[in-house]
């Protein structure tokens, strides 16, 4: 029997330079997408996989996200006194429990295999999960929750996978497939960032990951990879090389990329239209404004 995946990283040490001048003050994790930060979709979908201890690897300047997680007395109270009681339970879902929540820095940006790597005292040898907040996933059943139920059959380390056009394999980690077993896919290896040509499929990984421990060992080499990084895909494609199981899984949803300014703007479109009290006034403007550009043309 595998063991429960409850912890789960969240490596949230970046600048943010591309959604500059506004990550000058604010994390980008806490920008909103709709009404919400990017990093409580992720909450909210970790909590959803039956995850109870999160554990951020932050950098300087990230003391908002920090509070961000915070109890809030005073506007909790005030909330309290005006019978406010929709805005409470808002606010409540945002809290962590005490121990809950845990804050690693990360002092050099060596990469994402670095950041994980920060986080190891707080995993021990048990099996773990890695979310990148900048992966926002609309889908029925949480991602990670999806995973996880798979990963109860398969042990070993498993990243969620989308298929992307050949021509954007580079700018990705890729999957060598061994065996294709419909929404799982058992994997000989994986490339980061390859080029079209060399690309093993077209099968790409995204920020959600379920990891052996063992995943930590092979993080203690701390090799730089490609772009001079400390690469997490190749610790995990270490694991093949060891003979542990490392699968691919065919996510039932949609994942869009906050981290570039255009998919963050999809996925504001894309959530506003899903929200019942906003879909009208936004498909009406949208509606509008795509006539009014064809009648200038």
């Amino acid at each position: 029997m595998q063991r429960k995946v409850t912890k789960a990283i969240f490596p949230v040490a970046g600048l943010g330079t591309r959604f500059l001048p506004a990550t000058k003050s604010v994390p980008k994790e806490i920008m909103t997408l709709v009404d919400k930060p990017l990093v409580q979709y992720a909450i909210d979908e970790a909590r959803a996989a039956g995850i109870k201890e999160f554990i951020f690897v932050t950098s300087r300047g990230k003391g908002a996200l920090e509070d961000y997680f915070d109890h809030a007395p005073q506007l909790e109270e005030e909330l309290r006194r005006k019978n406010k009681t929709q805005l409470l339970e808002v606010l409540e879902a945002t809290n962590m429990d005490s121990g809950a929540i845990a804050y690693i820095r990360q002092h050099k940006a060596l990469g994402l295999g670095h950041a994980v790597w920060c986080a190891r005292r707080l995993i021990g040898d048990e099996p773990f999960a890695v979310m990148l907040p900048d992966d926002v996933i609309a889908a029925e059943k949480s991602c990670l929750q999806q995973m996880v139920e798979a990963y109860e059959g398969t042990g070993g380390s498993m990243v969620a996978a989308m298929e992307v056009p050949h021509a954007k394999t580079s700018a990705y980690g890729v999957l060598d497939v061994r065996e294709d077993l419909g929404s799982l896919v058992s994997v000989n290896g994986l490339v980061e960032k390859p080029k079209p040509e060399d690309a093993p499929s077209n099968l790409a990984v995204i920020g959600r990951y379920i990891l052996d421990p063992h995943v930590l060992q092979n993080l203690n080499a701390m090799k730089s990879g490609a772009g001079g990084e400390v690469q997490l895909t190749d610790a995990i494609a270490q694991e093949i090389q060891q003979g542990r199981g490392v699968y691919g899984m065919r996510f039932n949803g949609q994942r869009f990329d906050c981290g570039s300014k255009a998919g963050f703007l999809q996925a504001t479109v894309a959530f506003g239209l899903a929200r019942e009290e906003l879909r009208d006034d936004l498909y009406n403007y949208l509606q509008d404004m795509m006539a009014s550009e064809k009648a200038a043309q």
